[in-house]
C-alpha cells in the first residue's frame, strides 16, 4: 500500500519513533505544491506563540512566500532550524 501511494507522488518522510512502521508524516514534493504536509501526531500541542512547532511554521512562511529563504538560511546556519527567524 505504501509503495501504491508514493509512486503517486505523496512521500512519507516521517514515522514513529518506537518502532518505526507507524506512517506519521506525508508530503507532497515542492514542485507540485508550496506547502502540502500531512501528520498523524498533534503538533498543537508543542507549538508555543513565539515558537511554532515546524510543521505551523512551514505553513506560515510558505503563505506569505518567506520558506525558501527560511530553509537557505537553515541550511547554512549553525543556528538549530528551531531558533531560526524568517
Amino acid at each position: 500500500m505504501i509503495n501504491k501511494i508514493e509512486s503517486a507522488g505523496l512521500h512519507f518522510t516521517g514515522r514513529d519513533a518506537e518502532t518505526y512502521s507507524r506512517m506519521e508524516i506525508l508530503e507532497l514534493p515542492r514542485s507540485v505544491h508550496p506547502f502540502y504536509v500531512g501528520c498523524q501526531y498533534h503538533p498543537e500541542f508543542k507549538s508555543r506563540p513565539l515558537e511554532p512547532s515546524p510543521p505551523f511554521l512551514g505553513l506560515l512562511l510558505a503563505s506569505c512566500g518567506k520558506l525558501d529563504n527560511f530553509l537557505e538560511v537553515a541550511k547554512t546556519s549553525s543556528v538549530p532550524s528551531k531558533k531560526c527567524r524568517a
